[in-house]
């Protein structure tokens, strides 16, 4: 029996979720009073917060129609859909929160007439709450993966079929009637909402691994059945990947995937392009040089450098920060059409452009891409291309074996 979650010792915030939740379009740069805030929510967040998470399997059965958690029936049409299609035989039910403490902080600080860190720290919460029910999946699919089991995609009361109202039944399920002690502060209202209303309660349901292609065409995953439209809210496609985040081992390469580049140019330029260089947190900075040529001017030579940071493989060798610029010294971009055209706008594209920002390094070998061979960075779809080219040769860099030949450049 899969009995508790452990909270994490800290939560990692992609910097894209965090925007989402702010309101602000993806890829777009905060700076100046943006950029202060969000910085000082994150800081606060990580000296005075107090996230939790707990779990604790009941017996599933399906019958009359309807889901029976622990023989208590839940009546709700999406909760039976959702685990019948996804072939789930087990069920753990997940409370989440990101702690009282953020939301008597705000409170305060609203009181305090100071609405913008109000806001601020109320968006960063909800994130929070966000990447701890994704660690929590991760945390419950590397356990059930020893009983060849994987965990499926929550689902919470309050989505879209299954009444808010549920959430006082799930919450004593969880609590056992109270005999098991949550590790923070939590209390559901008779509406069905919950205090600290920055908390989750969910349940995952685990099926056979065997049904692992079931559970990715069927089952729903954050934001692609949700009934609101338009939404300035929307998650970014995702899917399963935030899983990945905290806890749950790295995800196993699909046989079906491949890099687009050569073997030998991977080789070759993971060799002379690319440095890794591993930091005392367990991330990697990874850096990729490109090399090539404006599309005028006589075809000046130019040089741009790719930055990114990456989480460790066990979270899932996400893309935590992103950045292209100009190679130290270099000149060339400036001779690019689109840089004498406006070499502000330009700039603001190609440092405002972080494709795949917040989602595993992986997903590079699914990213459909224009093809666009030219050797600037003039236009979107080949400034996609440059980026698409220095992830695949990063990913390859990190994820070859030692015995290949692959090395690590030193720090200097």
């Amino acid at each position: 029996m899969i009995a508790t979650i452990h909270t994490p010792a800290a939560v990692p915030v992609p910097e894209a979720e965090f925007l989402r939740l702010l309101g602000y379009p993806r890829g777009h740069q905060p700076d100046g009073r943006v950029h202060e805030l969000m910085q000082w929510a994150r800081a606060w967040f990580a000296a005075h917060g107090r996230p939790w998470m707990h779990g604790r399997e009941v017996v599933l059965t399906v019958a009359r129609g309807s889901v029976w958690l622990d023989g208590r029936e839940f009546r709700s049409p999406q909760l039976l859909e959702h685990l019948t299609a996804s072939g789930a035989t087990r069920v753990v039910l997940v409370a989440v929160s990101a702690g009282v403490e953020a939301e008597e902080e705000a409170r305060r600080l609203w009181e305090a007439g100071r609405p913008d860190e109000y806001f601020f720290l109320e968006a960063y919460a909800s994130a929070v709450v966000e990447q701890l029910i994704a660690a929590a999946s991760g945390r419950l699919c590397e356990a059930a993966a020893r009983e060849d089991l994987l965990a499926v995609p929550h689902l919470s009361p309050g989505y879209t079929g299954w009444e808010v109202a549920e959430q006082v039944a799930l919450f004593d399920h969880i609590t056992g009637g109270g005999r098991h002690a949550l590790p923070g502060p939590l209390e559901v209202l008779s509406t069905g909402m919950l205090r600290p209303k920055k908390s989750l309660l969910a349940v995952v349901g685990l099926a056979p691994a065997t049904a692992g292609a079931a559970v990715a065409s069927t089952t729903p995953v954050p934001c692609e059945r949700c009934a609101c439209t338009p939404c300035a809210y929307r998650r970014a496609p995702q899917r399963q990947s935030l899983v990945h985040l905290e806890g749950a081992p790295a995800p196993r390469p699909a046989a079906s995937r491949a890099h687009t580049l050569n073997p030998r140019a991977l080789r070759k330029w993971a060799d002379e392009r690319t440095r890794l260089d591993p930091q005392p947190d367990g991330t990697t900075v990874a850096t990729f040089r490109f090399d090539g040529t404006t599309c005028s001017n006589m075809g000046r030579p130019l040089a741009f450098d790719y930055r990114v940071k990456i989480s460790p493989p066990e979270r899932g060798r996400v893309i935590l920060e992103a950045q292209c610029q100009p190679s130290a010294g270099d000149a060339g971009h400036q001779q690019m059409c689109a840089f004498i055209a406006d070499a502000n706008g330009l700039q603001t594209a190609i440092e405002s452009e972080k494709p795949l920002l917040g989602r595993p390094l992986e997903a590079v070998l699914e990213w459909q891409r224009m093809p666009a061979p030219a050797g600037c960075l003039c236009d979107a779809a080949s400034r996609a291309h440059k980026w698409g080219l220095a992830l695949e040769v990063i990913h390859f860099a990190l994820n070859r074996p030692p015995a290949a030949g692959a090395r690590t450049p030193s720090s200097s």
